[in-house]
């Protein structure tokens, strides 16, 4: 766990979102998170502070708060989740890790999720999140445990109470603070507290600290030297016709050194092999370059597949880079290499043919458009090489992911790809692919006739009557 153990906990809790139920003891909040985190082996100190309209909160419920040591903050409602997030983000700011950070909210997918996730990427807290209603579903937030706050409240822990004067009361409106509950009540009803609401706009807008953040840095000392594996989808940033393919190693090892990193480099290719030339995937090969022969529709769970094995043998500190568009752009298809880089210290580089729309999810030391990373060596083409460079005995090698089969020359990886058992494979492959799509479409049709009724009848469906004893597929599915 890292020291984060004995770690501190501090805890952002949305009262609005995640309420006290009715007649539920206030005091009994702070020993049953407490337990839930011991029961996980986490004893650091915990700190807590409770969000939301507290003119909206009675007395015994901020009392019996305040007397476990819970700080009290009040925001107008449509504000708290951006000064939540506000505070989170300076906490962290004065409290590196190791600590451990938890978030009690129905409101954490979206643009929260994704900054979170980004941060999370450079300070690796471990996360806790609770909900009421809405659990976060966003994959690419890693997280620790997400609790449905009734069963987190429901663990009967032991009441521990503390000294009132032990909790803090924060009016977020008017930037105040006071030790005292009923100066706080006094402070909420004042002339002045009404007038700072009234005249001051909620604070809505969450602000997103990581979009201001550069895709280019220095090599940190521990990443310098370490090991450095890309992952390149061949489709999306394919080797330019003409361009000489044994480049492509010495140009990405070369702009890795420019920033500073030297360590040792891998590189896979993913590709279907009927669409890439046998002296490219030869040229490829002379340089050290392995082939992954695979099919579009599977071809990136077997580049996130091959992300998890490397990562598994080979731990931080290491550098991944990742050449595609789609995984660039894409939250789902990044979304488990995202979560690896938010548990260990791995460094992130990314290459694309179009530059993403938004902004990616991964958090990048160096970015590069595909045709400027090889615009560099446009000297270097097939046509202009001497005869001194021709290609020489493969080194890389060429893989089957559809058949887990592994070949060290291109002859023996061809005559695999011609096997009946390769052939079956990629035919399951296929017919697999084709029926999934084919369901998809049919699920679709089904959800629009169930939106919109039964479809209207053409005129050859009008002069055929329905068998006896049909219904209409909304009419079967109608509820007495």
């Amino acid at each position: 766990m890292s020291g984060n153990e004995t770690a501190k906990i501090e805890v952002w809790w949305d009262m609005k979102d995640c309420p006290i139920p009715e007649g539920y003891d206030a005091r009994q909040v702070r020993p049953n998170i407490e337990r839930a985190f011991k029961e996980r082996g986490y004893t650091g100190p915990v700190s807590i502070t409770a969000y939301g309209d507290q003119t909206q909160t009675t007395c015994h419920v901020l009392r019996g708060l305040a007397s476990t040591g819970v700080a009290v903050a009040h925001t107008k409602s449509e504000s708290t989740r951006s000064l939540m997030y506000r505070d989170m983000v300076e906490w962290r700011v004065q409290n590196p890790p190791p600590a451990t950070i938890m978030i009690i909210s129905d409101q954490v997918e979206g643009d929260l999720s994704w900054d979170l996730a980004r941060l999370q990427q450079r300070t690796r807290y471990h996360l806790f999140l609770a909900y009421s209603r809405k659990p976060c579903i966003d994959l690419f937030l890693n997280y620790y445990a997400n609790w449905r706050w009734e069963q987190l409240l429901g663990g009967g822990a032991p009441l521990v109470e503390g000294e009132l004067s032990s909790a803090m009361f924060y009016c977020k409106s008017c930037n105040s603070d006071c030790r005292s509950l009923e100066k706080f009540r006094k402070h909420l009803s004042s002339y002045k507290h009404g007038l700072e609401e009234a005249i001051k706009p909620p604070d809505t807008r969450l602000l997103c600290v990581t979009k201001t953040w550069a895709r280019n840095y220095p090599a940190t000392p521990e990443h310098a030297t370490a090991k450095i594996h890309v992952l390149w989808d061949v489709k999306d940033c394919p080797i330019p016709e003409g361009y000489d393919a044994r480049r492509v190693r010495p140009i990405l090892e070369r702009a890795f050194k420019e920033r500073g990193y030297s360590g040792p480099v891998s590189i896979t290719a993913f590709a279907d092999q009927k669409e890439i030339p046998d002296h490219q995937l030869l040229a490829l090969s002379s340089t050290g370059v392995d082939f992954a022969h695979t099919l579009h529709w599977v071809k990136y769970s077997r580049m996130t597949a091959n992300f998890e094995e490397w990562t598994d043998d080979n731990p931080a500190p290491a550098t991944i880079m990742i050449i595609s568009d789609e995984v660039a752009s894409s939250k789902s298809t990044s979304s488990l290499i995202c979560a690896r880089l938010q548990e260990s210290n791995y460094n992130c580089f990314l290459a694309y043919s179009v530059r993403p729309f938004e902004m990616p999810v991964l958090v990048t030391s160096a970015e590069w458009l595909w045709e400027s990373l090889l615009a560099e060596t446009k000297r270097h083409i097939l046509h202009k090489c001497s005869g001194s460079e021709r290609v020489v005995a493969s080194t890389g090698m060429f893989y089957c992911d559809l058949c887990d089969c592994d070949c060290k020359s291109l002859d023996v990886f061809k005559k695999h790809l011609s096997t009946k058992k390769h052939t079956l494979e990629d035919n399951i492959m296929n017919s697999h692919f084709q029926s999934a799509h084919r369901q998809r479409r049919l699920y679709k049709i089904s959800k629009y006739h169930d939106e919109v009724g039964y479809p209207p009848k053409t005129k050859r469906m009008r002069r055929k009557a329905p068998p006896k004893g049909f219904l209409p597929r909304p009419l079967r599915f109608t509820r007495r």
